[in-house]
């Protein structure tokens, strides 16, 4: 089926009327675009469909500014400061939780309906695009810790990887980095402009343009690994540029990336959260996620989990002067 981001737009305020997701007859609510977007089979019970449309429009709003996501939440009753019976109790509450007063409340409502529909649609109709050009599933990491210094001379980065063969007879990784808007787009990025070390887990046989920004990179293992066998990387990239934002794009799946961030002085105040967007909305301000503040040594540190490919995952700020950006893949 497909879904318009107008027709989806309307089904979600019909929803929010009422107690919201928690309607009791939520099979009847839930309208065909809605169940379309989220995956609800034609049998399944309210208990189901509910479970299912709370866990798709709850990460859905992940990608709304802090304001907007609030009032979808408060509108559908998914905040849990706002699970009142009554869609005009919620409005209430969002009108003092905003400190605006009503009418201010329900605009802001409509606007966060009208772009959470827009963002199910194209996230729809992206995981279609990813899942056709996703690399067949030959392994995945576990986990990926990264650390990036940006207080050094060249700002480097730490990675230590740790995978697990999906298929036996995995005998090299596919990897990549990517230098977005840096000052060599658009040339070659020599090696001494892109500095890579392998310090364990195997040795890096092949590098090569895979667009203007992003250089492909071949891991060789020391040996086959076999179905369900683990395997532990680690590496470090130096390169001369700043990064306003650095993501983890995956090419494979990820359970867990643990990023830690060393901002050099002047720390930047503000800082946010980057979760499941698209890669091309990572620079774009409109996509926010929570604000995190960074500790006395100028540290940040995020987690996330289950990551999926195709999907940008890290933390984005301004930095004192504009500057070029980076991400990792």
């Amino acid at each position: 089926m497909t879904v318009s981001a107008v027709d989806l737009a309307g089904e979600l305020k019909q929803l929010r009327r009422g107690r919201g997701i928690a309607a009791p007859q939520l099979a009847e609510r839930a309208g065909p675009a809605l169940r379309a977007v989220c995956g609800t089979a034609e049998n399944d019970e309210n208990a189901a469909i509910r479970r299912r449309l709370t866990d798709c429009l709850s990460e859905w709003t992940r990608s709304l500014p802090d304001d907007l996501r609030t009032a979808v939440l408060a509108a559908l009753g998914l905040h849990p400061e706002a699970v009142k019976p009554f869609y005009q109790d919620r409005v209430r509450w969002l009108a003092g939780h905003l400190d605006r007063d009503a009418r201010t409340a329900r605009r802001r409502i409509d606007e966060g309906l009208d772009r959470l529909a827009e963002i199910a649609v194209a996230s729809t109709s992206e995981s279609d695009e990813v899942e056709a050009c996703r690399p067949s599933r030959r392994w995945h990491t576990e986990e990926l810790r990264v650390t990036l210094a940006l207080d050094q001379p060249i700002p480097e980065v730490f990675e230590f990887r740790r995978i697990v063969a999906d298929a036996d007879d995995i005998t090299e990784l596919d990897l990549a980095l990517t230098l977005t808007d840096s000052v060599y787009r658009g040339e070659v990025i020599g090696t001494d402009d892109l500095r890579v070390d392998v310090f364990h887990g195997g040795l890096l046989t092949s590098r090569a343009m895979e667009s203007t920004d992003r250089v492909g990179l071949g891991l060789r293992l020391p040996e086959p690994l076999g179905r369900h066998g683990k395997h532990e990387v680690a590496m470090r990239f130096r390169a001369e540029f700043r990064h306003p934002h650095f993501v983890c794009v995956p090419r494979h799946p990820v359970d867990l990336f643990d990023l830690h961030v060393r901002f050099a002085q002047p720390i930047p105040s503000d800082v946010v959260q980057l979760d499941r967007v698209f890669q091309g909305d990572v620079s774009d301000e409109a996509a926010r996620g929570f604000s995190l503040t960074a500790d006395a040594s100028g540290e940040i540190h995020v987690q996330f989990r289950g990551l999926e490919p195709g999907f940008a995952y890290g933390v984005r700020w301004k930095p004192s002067e504009p500057g070029p950006r980076g991400s990792a893949n």
